[in-house]
């Protein structure tokens, strides 16, 4: 199977070492040279920052790029690779979009003549590159049978939500909702220990083994103790999440205390300057704290 990845972010990058393991044909697409250098030399079939030298020879396409507004430039922008598809290529639209979106994009890879997964994914940078992502899809059935060699190869769970696109979409916004709030929980938590004078190793060490652990909290606060705001997951990313999930809220008249607290501290977060640093740098905008400082820095 010849599959290109349009995104090489933490992700992408993680999923297509993933598939080129399993000894799929890898392309890959981005705008930074240094991730084709680095998807290239791992063996990659072919890269480019757009796919116009390869995309006739896909058999499937992964979109694992940032956002609703890039997935549409990726597919139908000046340099889109729908046009250049063969007919019938199932393309795996994995960014984490409205459900709005999501049938958008159906109809128009439909009007195409190109099938759409609705497919968005989980489980971090780590997980991704393992081969060990979730992945919560909607679709018509054959298409998940084309792209089983695929997702056998980069996800350890994939849940096949039913065949109505948007609602492998809407599965992702309720998981981002849980995942935004522990965040944001964790970092309050993380910041009432710090101005409590305890230190936050030990804090860390006591909530890993004890019953207020999440596998947010473990993940993201242990970047907090070592003083690393390095962006695998940005506090800019969970902005847009969580106005997904906002979004979604009201578009069903269903109201979401706590994911409209979280949503708002990331959105603090952003205009205090931290929207390109990871997320748990949500925590810097609790006054009166002292934080971590990184090794060496």
């Amino acid at each position: 199977m010849k599959v290109g990845f349009i995104g090489l972010g933490s992700m992408g990058m993680g999923a297509a070492l993933s598939a080129l393991r399993a000894g799929l044909t890898v392309y890959g697409v981005d705008l930074s040279p240094a991730a084709l250098e680095r998807l290239e030399q791992a063996g990659a079939a072919g890269v480019g920052q757009d796919a116009s030298a390869f995309a006739g020879d896909l058999d499937a396409v992964v979109l694992l790029v940032v956002n609703a507004a890039q997935c549409r430039d990726a597919l139908f922008g000046a340099n889109g690779i729908a046009p250049l598809l063969k007919p019938g290529t199932p393309v795996m639209v994995s960014a984490t979009i409205s459900p709005d979106d999501a049938r958008r994009f159906d109809e128009d890879l439909r009007a195409a003549g190109l099938k759409m997964l609705d497919a968005p994914v989980s489980g971090g940078a780590a997980k991704a590159e393992t081969g060990e992502m979730t992945i919560m899809a909607a679709g018509p059935q054959d298409v998940f049978d084309t792209l089983e060699p695929l997702l056998d190869a980069i996800a350890a769970k994939v849940y096949n939500i039913g065949e109505t696109i948007g609602l492998g979409a809407t599965v992702k916004i309720v998981h981002q909702l849980l995942a935004g709030v522990h965040i944001a929980a964790g970092a309050e938590a993380m910041a009432l220990a710090s101005r409590a004078g305890i230190p936050l190793d030990l804090m860390y060490d006591v909530v890993t083994n004890a019953a207020g652990n999440s596998w947010m909290f473990e993940n993201r606060m242990k970047g907090v103790v070592e003083g690393d705001y390095t962006p695998m997951s940005a506090v800019d990313i969970f902005v847009k999440d969580m106005g997904l999930v906002t979004e979604t809220g009201r578009s069903l008249k269903f109201p979401l205390p706590l994911a409209s607290t979280a949503y708002a501290m990331y959105l603090n977060a952003s205009n205090a300057g931290y929207g390109k640093e990871a997320d748990s740098a949500v925590i810097k905008t609790f006054a009166g704290i002292d934080l971590p400082k990184k090794s060496g820095g």
